[in-house]
């Protein structure tokens, strides 16, 4: 069965988040790290999308590559981030994947992955 070529997922950023308190005390911003970190975990989702109906129990994804990684405007507790991610090129158990998070409406991280799929 042919995977998914796009994939949504939203993440709700809360000022309960425990890296707020020291990122940074006063002026709290959600670390870039964890931006992109949110992003390659729907982009993960859509990779994983390509093994359905086979047993993906003892699979996980790891990533391979991150390119051209931009940060274009703090996130902030109280945001909405929209992820929108597209495989660029699916090849056995890898894939290359295009990605952005929006907050209404503007771009707020971009990067290029790659990811494969290995077992556990």
């Amino acid at each position: 069965m042919e995977g998914q070529k796009r994939i949504v997922g939203i993440k709700n950023v809360t000022i309960n988040e425990p890296f707020f308190q020291g990122h940074f005390p006063g002026h709290p911003i959600m670390p870039g790290v964890l931006i992109i970190e949110a992003m390659a975990q729907v982009g993960g989702m859509l990779l994983m999308s390509h093994f359905e109906g086979q047993d993906t129990t003892n699979k996980v994804v790891y990533f391979m590559s991150l390119d051209n990684v931009k940060f274009r405007r703090p996130v902030v507790p109280g945001d909405q981030i929209r992820f929108e991610l597209e495989m660029l090129q699916f090849r056995g158990k890898t894939c290359r994947m295009k990605g952005a998070g929006f907050v209404d409406g503007q771009v707020v991280a971009e990067a290029e992955m790659m990811a494969m799929v290995v077992d556990r």
